[in-house]
């Protein structure tokens, strides 16, 4: 049997390569009620990311993984506890913290192109006209994109608003991307190929990134990490499980490995206790 990094949520900074980037410390979430009591929708989150690691947020429906996507994306304040970035405390958004939704948000009325230098005319009002051109042109391609970039959202497909929706975050160059579901709502060819095709981009261009995902083989095809919550109310960091598998990485051989089968395993079966428990 296989060990797993189940840490103490005090000692996890001791297995990053790089600690401090995303400090998540005694963080908690509630909103007021009728009643005495507040909901609590986290209690006591404790987390540290590395500047270039790959984490994934797992967790049944109503455990606040997208809540605490939000409050590191600064769309949503903590009750208490801190969330710092690079050693400063995040208080609102900031062009170092992208998001990408379930939901693409793009502007119906823009280009593919125009979706995009919206976002870079909007952050780097440094940079020229020729130098905002060369960076739009460089993050289509990357998506590959370059093909449709005239076109409007509606004539193109979901996997492809995807895209944009990608190429639009990693285009401002933030440190830390943040995606909440950002594969849920496509076809399953479309989105294998969609997450082979984001980590080909991260593999070349490491950054931080947070990804709120249901899907378990997800998770460990992509993460170093994958981060396992408890049930809500007052939701915390069940067990944190260490992906042990290089990049780049070779779906294929992965699903034949022991070890791919034995991850999986552990991670469903916290999973499924925790969904046994709410029943």
């Amino acid at each position: 049997m296989m060990e797993y990094t189940s840490l103490p949520i005090n000692t996890q900074t001791e297995v990053l390569p790089k600690p401090g980037f995303l400090e998540i410390e005694n963080l908690v979430k509630s909103y007021p009620t009728p009643d005495k009591d507040d909901f609590v929708v986290l209690d006591g989150v404790n987390l540290t990311i590395g500047e270039d690691e790959y984490i994934s947020v797992i967790g049944h429906s109503g455990c606040g993984k997208s809540t605490l996507l939000k409050i590191v994306a600064g769309l949503e304040k903590a009750t208490s506890g801190s969330v710092r970035l690079d050693g400063k405390e995040i208080h609102k958004p900031g062009a170092e913290r992208m998001m990408v939704f379930q939901n693409y948000s793009l502007l119906p009325w823009l280009t593919v192109r125009e979706n995009i230098r919206l976002a870079v005319d909007e952050v780097l009002k440094n940079a020229n006209r020729a130098e905002k051109i060369s960076i739009v042109n460089e993050h289509l391609a990357m998506v590959n994109l370059t093909a449709a970039a005239d076109k409007y959202p509606d004539e193109i497909s979901g996997g492809m608003k995807q895209r944009v929706g990608i190429a639009r975050a990693l285009a401002i160059r933030p440190k830390m991307l943040l995606m909440d579901e950002p594969f849920g709502a496509l076809d399953a060819l479309t989105r294998g190929k969609l997450q082979r095709q984001v980590l080909d981009i991260w593999e070349n261009n490491r950054q931080a990134v947070m990804m709120i995902t249901h899907d378990v083989d997800e998770a460990i095809y992509m993460s170093d990490r994958i981060v396992l919550m408890t049930n809500g109310p007052a939701a915390n960091i069940g067990e944190v499980l260490k992906v042990p598998f290089e990049h780049p990485r070779d779906r294929a051989a992965m699903r034949n490995s022991k070890e791919y089968f034995e991850l999986r395993n552990h991670a469903l079966n916290f999973l499924d206790r925790y969904f046994a428990q709410d029943e």
